[in-house]
């Protein structure tokens, strides 16, 4: 029996950054930046709560996101209705990717082992009237 669990990241949505990199007495170091390591650390929280104590899911995991934004102050009520109606679609940064592979890597070693366990994904970005990240997955149960 699959198991379903979800959470929601508030607030507007961010892409993973790209990796930083510096030199110090010649060794090259990479690293990920202050903000989205703050984003993905928020998003293990929030993961760890959803999970309630459980052990991270084995097996193969789908993962299902929904990236939302809030049309700005100054979208006319015309525009803001065809954008909750979802037709008009923000076509805008962060790109859909850079957000899931922030989820995902957020998620990692609390909602499942690894990433490489996630089988299937469905992603999309909505406007809606309250900004954020909706999160479900599930597995399908297999053990490894």
């Amino acid at each position: 029996m699959a198991l379903t669990i979800s959470f929601t990241v508030p607030g507007d949505p961010r892409g993973k950054g790209r990796p930083k990199a510096t030199a110090r007495g010649g060794h090259a170091r990479v690293y990920t930046d202050a903000k989205t390591r703050a984003y993905e650390d928020q998003i293990a929280l929030l993961a760890k709560a959803a999970m309630q104590g459980q052990e991270p899911l084995v097996g193969p995991v789908h993962v299902n996101v929904r990236v939302l934004f809030k049309p700005s102050v100054s979208t006319s009520k015309k525009s803001r209705e065809a954008m909750m109606a979802m037709e008009v679609l923000p076509v805008k940064r962060p790109d859909l990717d850079n957000v899931v592979k922030a989820i995902l890597d957020g998620m990692n070693g609390i909602a499942f082992r690894d990433d490489a366990q996630v089988c299937s994904m469905t992603a999309a970005k909505r406007y809606a009237e309250t900004a954020g990240v909706e999160v479900v997955f599930w597995s399908d149960g297999d053990e490894l």
